[in-house]
């Protein structure tokens, strides 16, 4: 478990973005929040891949989009469950570019 510390941060602050930054945007707000939880999966994910070297990092993108799906129900109506697979597509291209920078930083050493 503490090998996975790393991890673990980085998908309990991917948790905070989708089940608490909704509490504080307004009823007209909802295009900007989808705009910000992309960014931010995106960055998370590019992190997670550079900075773990457990091969869990791979899953990252599943677990992203499977923990979205209950906020569909807390905060959104049931036209949000594709957004699930756009959280997929970015964690998966986050993971990928993060691997591909980690890769070439350190291809000499």
């Amino acid at each position: 478990m503490k090998k996975y510390i790393v991890e673990i941060v980085i998908f309990v602050i991917q948790l905070f973005m989708f089940y608490i930054s909704p509490l504080f945007a307004g009823p007209t707000d909802g295009m900007g929040m989808v705009v910000l939880i992309l960014l931010s999966t995106l960055i998370l994910s590019v992190l997670v891949a550079g900075i773990s070297k457990n091969k869990i990092k791979y899953f990252y993108p599943i677990a992203t989009a499977v923990a979205f799906l209950p906020s569909v129900f807390l905060y959104y109506n049931e036209t949000a469950f594709p957004h699930a697979v756009w959280y997929l597509v970015v964690s998966a291209a986050g993971v990928l570019a993060g691997t591909v920078i980690f890769k070439l930083l350190h291809w000499k050493s």
